[in-house]
């Protein structure tokens, strides 16, 4: 990702590679996520409809 250079080496010596930390945590919390979402059931609710849409057409005058 980031080109090798001596103030990187350093950083990386004395804070770690925080980009790997992170890449290595979004992939704990996407497995996480994939568990839990293979666990909800199945039934899930139907989208809510648009407020502004009457429920049926009015009636002809």
């Amino acid at each position: 990702m980031f080109q090798q250079t001596p103030v990187y080496d350093r950083l990386v010596a004395e804070r770690g590679d925080i980009p790997v930390q992170v890449r290595g945590e979004a992939d704990r919390i996407h497995r996480d996520l994939a568990q839990v979402l293979h666990q909800a059931p199945s039934s899930r609710p139907s989208a809510p409809q648009n407020v502004f849409e009457p429920k049926a057409p009015p009636a002809a005058r």
